[in-house]
């Protein structure tokens, strides 16, 4: 399982091995015992990374595949979309989880990518 966190200045994305539907019942249950209110919604979630990724063809066969969606954003990067669940404590806020279920090969293809993506902002990053 993917999952994706959109914070108010930030975005992550993990592979856990849990399955979606024990994740989903614990978070009912976090949220039933904190009094937090919960919103599900199938929805899409989407990120950005750079089009020169050595990865780009073995994103193309997954969009071939119809597991993700490709999406050229400009000379330097793509989006890719996926579907899955959305949830979040506030309708109209930005942040919340994204979930979804993938093949393993496609979980973890997308999760070397976001961690080449981060070191690759860090080492960018500028010095304080």
């Amino acid at each position: 399982m993917l999952k994706l966190t959109y914070a108010e200045n930030s975005f992550h994305l993990e592979h856990l091995n849990e399955s979606l539907p024990d994740w989903v019942s614990k978070r009912v249950i976090l949220a039933l015992c904190s009094a937090t209110k919960l919103h599900f919604e199938p929805s899409t979630a989407a990120f950005l990374i750079p089009n020169e990724s050595s990865l780009i063809a073995d994103l193309e066969q997954l969009s071939q595949e119809n597991i993700l969606e490709i999406c050229p954003c400009d000379t330097s990067s793509v989006e890719i979309i996926l579907n899955g669940t959305w949830l979040t404590s506030d309708l109209d806020s930005a942040t919340g989880i994204f979930v979804t279920k993938l093949s393993q090969s496609a979980e973890l293809l997308l999760k070397s990518l976001f961690q080449t993506q981060q070191q690759l902002t860090t080492l960018c990053a500028p010095l304080r």
